[in-house]
């Protein structure tokens, strides 16, 4: 029985990155307020570091997530260009744009994916 369960632990570590939560919109949000009243300073913090790696890993997950739909002959949830682009600011206004009561509730992951579809929607 150990054994067995130990096999299906290994076997899985390659997926729990994917099945991961991503950190909360709040938790976010309250890291960039503690950064910018930083002013410069917040270049050596530690958290910058942390909210860069928060958003490039739900980034590859939500392009994964969409290269998976086309393969498989869905319709993605969003169509960016090939060669598109978004600023810290338009995301962390996203953020900010979620209701307070909301923000603890929903991941980053889960933001990002909603300003992609609303600013990269697919042709009909």
């Amino acid at each position: 029985m150990r054994k067995w369960l130990l096999g299906l632990t290994l076997a899985a570590m390659p997926f729990a990155p994917a099945f991961a939560q991503s950190m909360p919109v709040a938790t976010f949000l309250a890291k960039v307020d503690a950064l910018q009243s930083k002013g410069a300073v917040a270049l050596t913090s530690s958290d910058l570091g942390l909210l860069k790696d928060e958003v490039a890993a739900a980034g590859k997950s939500l392009r994964e997530e969409r290269l998976a739909a086309a393969a498989a002959g869905r319709k993605p949830a969003y169509c960016p260009p090939d060669k598109g682009s978004m600023d810290s600011d338009e995301l962390v206004a996203a953020m900010r744009a979620i209701p307070p009561t909301e923000q603890p509730r929903i991941d980053v992951r889960s933001a990002l994916k909603a300003l992609m579809i609303r600013k990269f929607p697919c042709p009909a």
